[in-house]
């Protein structure tokens, strides 16, 4: 197992920046940054500060649905990238939290299912 800092983006899916998805600049950011990986998820379903709820069953399948945008690397590595998120001007909720890297196998072999 290894230490690891995890930095979560929740942003409008219809967001922009330049004409490009604030999540698709955000990956690349992420990328150009050298960190180790970034995913991004669409939500199906939720609200935020409008309090509005936007859902993606087939009747609302329009809706502006929340995108959440995971990276995970050393918390080194994410200090590092926040002053270029920050100059991103993203509007969304950012989160951090340290989590344990498990990699294949590792329970495994210490005995664990």
């Amino acid at each position: 197992m290894t230490n690891a800092r995890r930095l979560s983006i929740v942003v409008d899916e219809d967001a922009v920046i330049e004409n490009r998805p604030v999540y698709t600049r955000i990956v690349n950011l992420a990328y150009e940054a050298g960190l180790s990986g970034a995913s991004v998820f669409r939500g199906i379903e939720g609200f935020g500060a409008t309090r509005r709820v936007h859902t993606s069953r087939l009747l609302s399948v329009s809706e502006n649905m929340p995108v959440l945008i995971v990276i995970i690397d050393t918390a080194d590595a994410i200090e590092q990238f926040l002053p270029r998120l920050g100059m991103l001007g993203v509007r969304g909720i950012v989160t951090m939290d340290d989590v344990e890297v498990v990699l294949p196998g590792a329970l495994r072999e210490r005995g664990q299912s």
